[in-house]
């Protein structure tokens, strides 16, 4: 696992040098355990290494045999060694025993197919000399970061964005436009970042740079294709698949893996099945939020060392900062905070976890895509009827399915964006100055996508989008972030290409069973688990942040946030401090919107003040 960093400009190569080495320090912590450079006339190509497979030769940049091609990558190639093999049979020559290498030779025979071959997380450049080139890429799922700016004859790209506003020719200026769209998702999901000219290259998605112009195309979409296999059958076949991956992601290393352990049942059944020497396991030190507890009971269960630690309040405020730094941007995903404390702490004993990430996509674990029979009962009333009493009903005060009647007189393309949505357009301008508002809805970013799956039911609706926003661009980035800010590599054994493309055919009927989420895979769970555990009902990570903004120390901490200078050039301060009181004073609930503004001021002092 490594960060990084490359450009190309004019430049002379000696300023290239000095330039590429202070973008890279800036990554550091992505691979503390080795650096590499290259530079000529045209490039400049840096790498930070964590030293995970083949200790001893996997040094990078890494140049093949005749000279025509430079390789630095991040990530995690599982299936490396079938490939290898299939390499030297086509006559390639290896002289490590790293993963890297069989991108490197494989992208010199199958060129941009070798994508297609990859069962792994990855992001990666490779400079083509004898094409005069740079060809990148970034893995299906979004695993592994990659950002780039593009301006005239500079062309930046790097696993962070705070290494590429480095270059001294990249300025550093708030792209505003993000601001609205993250209060409504909670993280940023555009493909231009809060640094304006900064971009993204999405998952699944390849880019060719070459006489300064750039090329970006998709390699892989998401599909699904529902089969007729029957129960017994699938939960066989699902068995195995898991069973499989899991072993790749423990066994792909040349140093020791732990895991993470909650009392969720996805990184339950990971420890289970990979029985690691040791777990790791966070908490709150607040009643009712807690999950130490049952990590603790479930590890004596399997006879496994585990390690646990309590966040206090001060814990999670004070860290905020740090936080901010290591996400790039603004991400209100309370979950971040404690990942980010897990991570510390299983870097003290390891290189490498595993993690329950993405099983929720893959086999439908999130109680929003269960919808109770009353729900769709009302949703049989004619729409015009729905949007109308939403109307009236925002102008009444609160009771009792006011929050249910507003939710559901929209579109379904309007009121599903995932899990983070708690802020609406119409509030968002209020929260919003004067200059920032806009009639920009989620519509104009989600309906391309939906197009896609129009004629699809509505859980697969849902879980499409998951898989294009959700996934990558908040669970995956703070999953990668936060581990990556500790030295530490994070892999999914329940998110892989391959387990993906059988779950994709598992019937809905499958997926979810009355109330029951993720019904084939708890049940797979369950010959593992005890029952408690493979049917625990999903909660996520539960963090107290409503609970403290009622303390006076920290509701005055995010009072004096909001009451700096700067905060009148993004906020309407009469209405984010009335959510704030309203919230202190017990009137309403607005934690989590709160939380959405308080994190874009903290990440705005880190960067800009």
């Amino acid at each position: 696992m490594c960060g990084i960093v490359g450009f190309w400009d004019n430049l002379p190569k000696k300023p290239k040098t000095k330039i590429i080495k202070q973008m890279a320090e800036k990554i550091n912590h992505r691979g503390p355990d080795e650096e590499g450079y290259y530079c000529n006339k045209d490039v400049a190509l840096g790498h930070k290494r964590l030293a995970i497979i083949d200790l001893e030769n996997g040094q990078e940049p890494m140049i093949n045999d005749d000279q025509t091609l430079v390789l630095i990558f991040n990530g995690e190639i599982y299936n490396y060694q079938e490939l290898k093999e299939e390499l030297k049979n086509a006559g390639y020559i290896f002289k490590t025993k790293s993963d890297a290498e069989v991108i490197l030779h494989g992208y010199d025979k199958y060129q941009e197919d070798i994508l297609k071959k990859l069962r792994g997380m990855f992001a990666f450049v490779i400079y083509d000399i004898k094409n005069n080139l740079f060809f990148g890429a970034r893995d299906i799922f979004g695993m592994k970061p990659l950002y780039y700016y593009h301006n005239q004859h500079l062309f930046a790209f790097a696993s962070e964005i705070k290494a590429i506003i480095e270059h001294p020719n990249i300025s550093k200026k708030v792209n505003k436009d993000a601001l609205k769209m993250y209060l409504m998702f909670q993280y940023s999901v555009k493909d231009e970042t809060f640094f304006k000219n900064i971009y993204r290259l999405n998952p699944g998605h390849y880019f060719i740079y070459k006489d300064d112009k750039l090329s970006i195309f998709p390699y892989y979409e998401f599909k699904f294709n529902h089969q007729k296999n029957n129960y017994l059958q699938l939960k066989k076949m699902l068995k195995e698949e898991l069973a499989e991956s899991i072993n790749y992601h423990l066994t792909t290393s040349d140093v020791e893996v732990g895991a993470y352990l909650s009392k969720g049942v996805d990184s339950s059944y990971v420890v289970a099945l990979a029985r690691p020497s040791k777990t790791f396991s966070v908490g709150f030190n607040y009643p009712g939020f807690d999950e130490t507890t049952y990590a603790s009971k479930l590890a004596q269960k399997l006879n496994i060392n585990n390690t646990s630690f309590n966040l206090t309040a001060d814990d999670f405020f004070e860290s905020l900062p740090t936080v901010m730094y290591h996400a790039d941007e603004p991400h209100a995903n309370l979950s971040a905070v404690p990942l980010y404390f897990l991570s510390k702490l299983a870097s003290q004993d390891v290189k490498v976890v595993l993690s329950g990430e993405g099983a929720d996509e893959l086999f439908a674990g999130y109680n929003e895509y269960y919808e109770p029979l009353s729900i769709r009962l009302y949703l049989k009333i004619p729409f015009f009827i729905r949007s109308y009493l939403r109307k009236l009903c925002q102008k009444l005060p609160a009771f009792k399915g006011r929050n249910t009647i507003i939710k559901y007189g929209l579109p379904f393309e309007e009121r599903y964006i995932g899990h983070g949505n708690f802020i609406e357009s119409e509030e968002a301008n209020k929260i919003l100055t004067t200059n920032l508002r806009s009639e920009e809805t989620i519509s104009n970013i989600l309906k391309p996508y939906y197009d896609l799956v129009k004629n699809q039911n509505d859980l697969t609706k849902k879980r499409f989008l998951d898989f294009y926003f959700w996934l990558p661009k908040d669970i995956l980035l703070k999953a990668d972030k936060m581990s990556m800010a500790n030295n530490l590599e994070l892999r999914t054994p329940l998110l892989d290409i391959k387990l993906f493309e059988f779950a994709k055919t598992i019937p809905n009927k499958y997926l979810l069973k009355g109330k029951k989420t993720k019904y084939l895979f708890r049940k797979v769970a369950q010959e593992v688990l005890p029952k408690s555990w493979s049917s625990r009902r999903k909660c996520g990570f539960p963090v107290p942040f409503s609970k403290w903004l009622r303390i006076d120390k920290y509701y005055n901490l995010v009072k004096e946030e909001f009451a700096k200078s700067y905060v009148a050039n993004f906020f309407d301060r009469c209405y984010i401090n009335r959510l704030l009181d309203n919230h202190y004073k017990g009137l309403e609930n607005n934690g989590r919107k709160i939380y959405n503004i308080y994190c874009f001021l903290i990440w705005y002092d880190v960067f800009f003040t």
